[in-house]
């Protein structure tokens, strides 16, 4: 197929609707393809949605979720990741329309080769099923009382301290009882964070900055712009930022020969011993505590820090009082050292043992269910997990509410069936020995 000119390219994307009989201008993927943010020409990103063209050069800087998370899309098309993770379609589209320069030219297809076209179709039946019955929509009594969960156990962690002395057993009781209850927020505001606990995006955002900020001591803005990568290219090295482990450890079957070969700063054939004793014990307590810091800092985002000071001033005039500044130094080691173990152990099962390499441009459903993996579902399962259990769920619909994961899990199996696609599903323990 042959190029456009460059100087009709550049006249169509002032006027979408210019040429004869004031038609769109046509393009073809290999002109897309070009325009990925690498190279000639100029630096330029584009990206395609339900088969109309865009211009995202300009915006992606200003990008709501991001600009790395829009750029990992440029040169792609990216329908399926923009109805997934957009509440309302008809409002983003219509601030979209500035950027919008054509359409795919008629004799394209509608996705590249490396996409299953009929999947894409049945899974879009499949979300419109989803709609229909109402999945997508909160229990606002299910999130209350999550809520009022994460409170009770905080205010029985002071209580152990306040009415039992800070002798060892109280002391101990006290720090598993605050973990559990950060545990559980944290899993609160991965909700909020995917628009699902309210049905209006504001009231999400609002509340997210009061629970990430307040009750756990970390900026919202941060975990957004990184989440949203994770869920935009999941387990894709240099897209997926979870997996930016090297030089401590290396993932994945190509990655780890290509990285374990090259480049050997660590024994990385003793990884799986290393491990036990730094990411888990030491990701939130070093990590978490100065990196979200310093990019706040950095980015000037002065609310989401306030909202992180909040917390610390708070923790010190609540158990201050109790514990005096030493033990207190010592019982927020002990509580960031055990919320770290447990939200380690839960995250990585679902990812780090599924398949890692770089972006192949998979459709969406292919992409998920390569990448993640789900834990058997119980009463204990569920609750300890915050149901990120149903992690293939969480991750084909992005906004639905948790507690509806078990609802839409049989109709995921049921398309896993039809086009021979494995659904992974593993006891809570083999999943933990899996990602050693």
């Amino acid at each position: 197929m042959t190029l456009q000119p460059e100087h009709e390219v550049k006249e169509a994307k002032k006027n979408p609707e210019s040429g004869a009989g004031s038609s769109p201008r046509r393009f073809t993927w290999e002109e897309i393809g070009l325009r990925t943010g690498r190279g000639h020409p100029q630096q330029e990103r584009w990206l395609v949605i339900d088969r109309k063209v865009y211009d995202i050069s300009q915006f992606y800087r200003r990008h709501p979720g991001g600009a790395r998370v829009i750029s990992h899309f440029a040169g792609q098309d990216a329908t399926e990741f923009f109805v997934a993770f957009h509440v309302n379609h008809a409002l983003v589209r219509k601030y979209m329309s500035s950027l919008l320069i054509g359409e795919l030219a008629p004799d394209e297809i509608s996705m590249k080769p490396s996409k299953n076209i009929l999947l894409v179709e049945d899974f879009r039946e499949l979300r419109a099923t989803i709609e229909r019955m109402g999945l997508l929509n909160p229990n606002g009594l299910f999130f209350f009382l999550n809520f009022l969960q994460i409170l009770l156990l905080e205010a029985a962690s002071w209580i152990t301290l306040w009415y039992f002395g800070t002798s060892l057993v109280p002391f101990l009781i006290s720090a598993v009882l605050l973990t559990t209850s950060l545990s559980q927020a944290r899993y609160l505001q991965h909700d909020l964070g995917h628009f699902s606990v309210f049905s209006k995006p504001k009231w999400n955002h609002v509340v997210q900055k009061f629970v990430i900020g307040q009750l756990l001591g970390l900026p919202a803005s941060w975990w957004n712009l990184r989440h949203a990568q994770h869920h935009a290219k999941t387990n894709c090295f240099l897209k997926d930022p979870d997996l930016n482990m090297h030089p401590w450890f290396t993932l994945g079957k190509v990655l780890s020969v290509e990285l374990g070969m090259k480049k050997k700063f660590m024994p990385y054939n003793h990884q799986h011993k290393y491990f036990f004793v730094t990411l888990p014990p030491f990701l939130f307590p070093v990590y978490f505590q100065y990196f979200p810091l310093h990019k706040t800092i950095q980015r000037r985002d002065w609310a989401d820090l306030a909202w992180m000071l909040s917390f610390y001033i708070r923790f010190f005039l609540t158990y201050e009082p109790l514990l005096g500044v030493k033990s207190l130094l010592g019982f927020y080691l002990l509580i960031r050292v055990l919320e770290s173990i447990w939200l380690v152990w839960v995250t990585q099962m679902n990812h780090i043992p599924m398949n890692i390499d770089y972006d192949k441009n998979l459709d969406w459903f292919s992409t998920q269910l390569q990448a993640t993996c789900n834990v058997d579902q119980s009463l204990f399962n569920d609750w300890f997990t915050g149901h990120l259990n149903f992690h293939i769920e969480h991750h084909l619909f992005p906004t639905m509410p948790r507690h509806n994961y078990w609802k839409v899990a049989p109709l995921v199996k049921s398309l896993c069936a039809k086009h021979g696609i494995e659904y992974h599903c593993k006891p809570l323990l083999t999943g933990f020995a899996d990602i050693v």
